[in-house]
């Protein structure tokens, strides 16, 4: 069984989105694949998704509102077949947490860009482009390693 996991910083907006997009399509296609999200810092775990990130997933008939945020562990890192880290920055601090298997979900269908943090956009918008890019990358990554 494979296992991936997708990293952000906080774990309450971008890579739960990743981590319920995953989860659909792995339902959709009967892949048995363990998939889970973390963030890279403290602040927010035990924490649900920010409420923009549960709308947006919820009008596209993701389900993430019972999730909770987590921070990755070093068990993590040895655990999981591949981290995929949605910026530059977390894909920095993976590494430098000794990640030997990782990647960034841009580089899937987006030329290695950076996941936007929705909250640099303004109001709702920023987090469906945030949700569509996502799915873009996570349908590709499917293809591509799956």
């Amino acid at each position: 069984m494979k296992s991936i996991m997708f990293v952000c910083l906080g774990n309450i907006c971008r890579s739960p989105i990743a981590e319920g997009c995953a989860k659909k399509l792995a339902k959709e296609k009967s892949l048995d694949i363990v998939i889970a999200s973390s963030g890279t810092s403290s602040w927010h775990v035990g924490e649900a998704p920010c409420a923009n990130s549960i709308k947006v997933c919820k009008s596209h008939n993701v389900d993430i509102a019972n999730y909770q945020a987590s921070q990755i562990s070093e068990q993590d890192i040895l655990e999981y077949d591949l981290l995929i880290a949605l910026d530059e920055n977390n894909f920095n601090d993976l590494k430098d947490l000794g990640a030997k298997k990782v990647v960034k979900l841009g580089m899937y269908g987006y030329n290695s860009a950076d996941v936007p943090d929705p909250y640099f956009f303004n109001g709702f918008e920023g987090f469906e482009k945030v949700f569509g890019m996502i799915e873009e990358c996570v349908w590709n990554l499917f293809e591509k390693e799956f």
